[in-house]
């Protein structure tokens, strides 16, 4: 019989991915036992704690096992941490280490939202796609400059290993893996069960984009600062290098390595940014959103609106302000 582990991390970390973790997953094993006879899994809880706490006490988890007494697995899940990365990394480095043999050993790998801040300390992500909460895409990013995390992706898929977007769309990871290391009618099952949404590829729509100012480059902080500010203007990124007194070749390498946007994509997503925020909160019509943004063509709008967010400015409109439907 082939194993799944579900780790619990040392450290007030998130609950909520281990349980509905647990739940998803045993539940595909007795639907699978039920279609063929068989159990097609062993799944256990396993960590370096006889007990963990959570939420102060409220809860505690005690895994089946500790890592020692499982020689070999075949999926391993990492829950969501709490934002004290660097900690929780420290906290948990027999863990970490005990990963890293299991994947080399065979295991496929599948990291909850932030719980790829574990993940990726072990090194196993250098050089691989990565998703996990676009609210801590920055942090992410200084950390682990050498993988390549993709904010707007909800699941990547990359040499087995497997992580995901935020919060609550680790549901979408879990039955993913169902779909993986069960079948397709099992996932659908389950997606009915427990009413999720099967095949959801990206988290666009949830990303809030609030700047990307945690550097210590002043002139790109006032460039920010002015795009901000000016949003009814078409800028030209040529007037805007002029401005602040820097040739346009390196305006666009200081903008890249401040932000990790070229001053043009950064332009665009506080455009959108503040579009949807209209979108949602007033009852203005595509057009006046689309001019109050600096857009004057609306094929060009909806295309970056589209890319930016994953919907169309129709399709968000009418999905995140119910007074605009009437």
């Amino acid at each position: 019989m082939k194993h799944i582990s579900i780790i619990v991390p040392n450290g007030k970390n998130n609950l909520s991915s281990i349980i509905g973790a647990y739940k998803i997953l045993t539940r595909a094993n007795t639907i699978w036992k039920e279609k063929t006879k068989k159990e097609r899994y062993k799944i256990e809880i396993v960590g370096i704690a006889k007990k963990v706490d959570f939420h102060s006490g409220l809860f505690s988890v005690k895994p089946h096992t500790h890592i020692l007494n499982v020689a070999k697995t075949n999926l391993i899940i990492i829950p969501s941490l709490n934002h004290n990365f660097q900690k929780a990394i420290k906290e948990n480095r027999p863990l970490v280490e005990w990963i890293e043999e299991q994947y080399k050993n065979g295991a496929e790998v599948a990291s909850i939202c932030t719980g790829a801040f574990l993940l990726a300390s072990s090194g196993l992500l250098n050089g691989k796609t990565c998703s996990t909460h676009w609210a801590f895409a920055d942090t992410f990013k200084t950390m682990f400059p050498k993988v390549n995390l993709q904010t707007d992706r909800l699941i990547t898929d990359e040499n087995g290993i497997y992580t995901n977007g935020g919060a609550y769309s680790f549901l979408n990871l879990i039955l993913y893996l169902v779909e993986k290391h069960f079948d397709r009618q099992t996932a659908i099952f389950c997606s009915k069960i427990f009413q999720i949404e099967m095949d959801r590829q990206n988290q666009s729509a949830f990303i809030i984009f609030s700047g990307q100012k945690s550097h210590s480059d002043e002139i790109i902080k006032q460039a920010q600062d002015y795009i901000e500010n000016n949003l009814q203007d078409k800028i030209s990124i040529e007037d805007l290098a002029s401005k602040f007194a820097v040739g346009r070749r390196n305006f666009d390498r200081r903008f890249i390595k401040a932000t990790g946007n070229t001053p043009i994509e950064y332009t665009q997503r506080v455009k959108i940014e503040a579009a949807k925020k209209s979108f949602e909160t007033s009852r203005k019509n595509i057009n006046e959103v689309m001019y109050e943004v600096g857009y004057s063509d609306v094929k060009a709008f909806r295309e970056v609106f589209k890319k930016i967010s994953g919907m169309s400015p129709l399709e968000y409109r009418n999905k995140y302000n119910k007074e605009a439907l009437n």
